[in-house]
């Protein structure tokens, strides 16, 4: 066949193909008007309180304006009080009115700004779109009865049984003991004699806290898991909520504060570490070097970096003013850590630190490389000493205020164990031994002749530092029924 057959042949199949086509598109078909919708189209699916505009305020606004923290005099946590709205005496929310709702009017930018949240950027377009929908359906609560208790200073939780305690802290005067709870921080006087107060904030589980240096304020890691993150900052001596400041989706951990008392760091369960300007709030480093939840911080003794450890079983180190990730100061080596690290604290006298984990073992690192020694695969160049192994995991580990000593807390088999150590030639200086459940937290006293600790068990145990003998033991949350519980 020649090529001019050929090509007649294709041409009149194109044709056909064209003509058939043409056909087709001139086939008579339902004419719909722009707006209409198919006959089975669904109606969208009503805004939801709880699942959809909820988790809104509690992340932009709720920290501003909660019982223990009345920013304006608006409450938004307990629904009624949402609703009602502040000191401008203008309902936040009318039900169906959402042109008549103040809170709508706040949040709405206007030239590019808006008036609250204050201080942030303004909500996304679909966010406030979500709480205008909602006000328009009848701004009705959905909230579960099971999710709608809330506590603050007049309703603080009741218990029944004690909580597992993550955490505790001197005052850096020896006058109080802080304690981790439910919903709470307990303040305790520092011989466990008499409870002095309850922090009640919006974070469900409290992970870790921290007076700062001066003692004036204490800084709290916690959250509502798989939800919230939350730094809360208290005026210790007022009781009054400074900050509250949510972060991520989920439980922070590891709060440790600069020397200066001018930053707070803490570990999140995103994998990374952060830091924010202890008065403002604002974050000011954000580092994502670890693969795994970052659960102990501690700035060097010039709060020019910044160590973090983390369940990938590596510590770090990062430069604070660049948020460059430095150094790995454990070895890098694949298998020499056992686990992954649960705590680290710095030595007073310099930058070296503690650190504990699953292996067990108490080790003392430098936190910056030695002269001359460069990252070698296999090395572990900062490693500076290593102590007697304890039963099971540690998760925790201090220095004494001189620098002497650290305090290790660990747990294995249902039991917990804590030991003293001279910091300088490893040996053990005494222990305690047989407390049910795991030791999740233990410091020193700022003079450094007791221990405090607790765990799973939900006491306090306070014992000797010198000998390891138990000197006192308590619950440190008023119980159900308990009448000397302070309101």
């Amino acid at each position: 066949m020649t090529d001019g057959r050929c090509m007649s042949w294709f041409g009149m199949a194109l044709a056909i193909a064209v003509a058939a086509l043409v056909g087709f598109l001139a086939q008579p078909g339902p004419v719909l008007a722009a707006d209409s919708k198919p006959a089975d189209a669904k109606p969208a699916a009503k805004v939801s309180y709880y699942r959809d505009v909820r988790p809104i305020l509690q992340e932009q606004c709720q920290g501003c304006h909660q019982p223990a923290k009345r920013s304006g005099e608006y409450v938004m946590t307990p629904f009624a009080s949402l609703l009602k709205g502040g000191e401008s005496n203008s309902a936040a929310i009318v039900p169906g009115k959402p042109a008549d709702s103040y809170l709508l009017n706040q949040i709405s930018p206007a030239k590019g700004k808006a008036e609250m949240p204050k201080g942030k950027s303004p909500l996304a377009a679909t966010q406030i779109d979500l709480i205008r929908r909602w006000i328009a359906e009848g701004a009705v609560d959905d909230t579960p009865a099971s999710a709608s208790v809330t506590f603050d200073a007049a309703h603080p939780p009741i218990y029944h049984l004690p909580p597992v305690l993550t955490s505790l802290d001197y005052s850096p005067d020896g006058s109080l003991l802080a304690v981790s709870g439910y919903h709470e921080v307990l303040l305790w006087k520092a011989d466990g004699s008499a409870l002095v107060d309850r922090l009640v904030g919006l974070s469900e589980r409290i992970q870790s806290l921290a007076f700062s240096p001066d003692g004036q304020k204490l800084a709290v890691a916690g959250g509502s898991p798989a939800r919230l993150g939350e730094i809360q900052v208290w005026d210790v001596a007022k009781r009054k909520l400074l900050l509250s400041v949510p972060m991520t989706y989920d439980t922070l951990y590891g709060v440790s504060w600069s020397p200066d008392g001018t930053r707070i760091a803490f570990g999140c369960a995103d994998n990374s570490v952060r830091a924010i300007d202890a008065k403002s709030g604002a974050q000011i480093l954000f580092q994502g070097a670890h693969n795994d939840w970052v659960l102990g911080t501690v700035f060097s003794k010039d709060a020019s970096h910044l160590v973090s450890v983390s369940r990938d079983r590596s510590m770090k180190l990062i430069e604070v003013a660049t948020q460059r990730f430095v150094d790995n100061i454990t070895s890098i080596t694949p298998g020499a850590l056992k686990g992954g690290l649960a705590s680290v604290d710095r030595s007073p006298k310099g930058d070296e630190v503690v650190v504990g984990g699953a292996d067990g073992v108490p080790k003392i690192y430098h936190i910056y490389r030695p002269p001359g020694k460069s990252r070698q695969i296999g090395d572990d160049d900062n490693f500076i000493r290593g102590f007697e192994g304890m039963p099971g995991r540690i998760y925790a580990v201090e220095y004494s205020r001189d620098g002497g000593r650290i305090v290790a807390g660990s747990s294995s088999q249902g039991t917990g164990e804590i030991r003293v150590y001279n910091a300088d030639n490893a040996q053990l200086v005494s222990k305690f031994q047989g407390q049910p459940g795991p030791i999740y937290t233990a410091r020193f006293s700022p003079d450094g002749h007791q221990v405090a600790a607790a765990g799973f068990s939900g006491k306090v145990l306070l014992m000797d530092a010198a000998t390891g003998k138990l000197v006192k033991e308590f619950t440190p949350v008023p119980l159900a029924g308990d009448v000397t519980a302070k309101k």
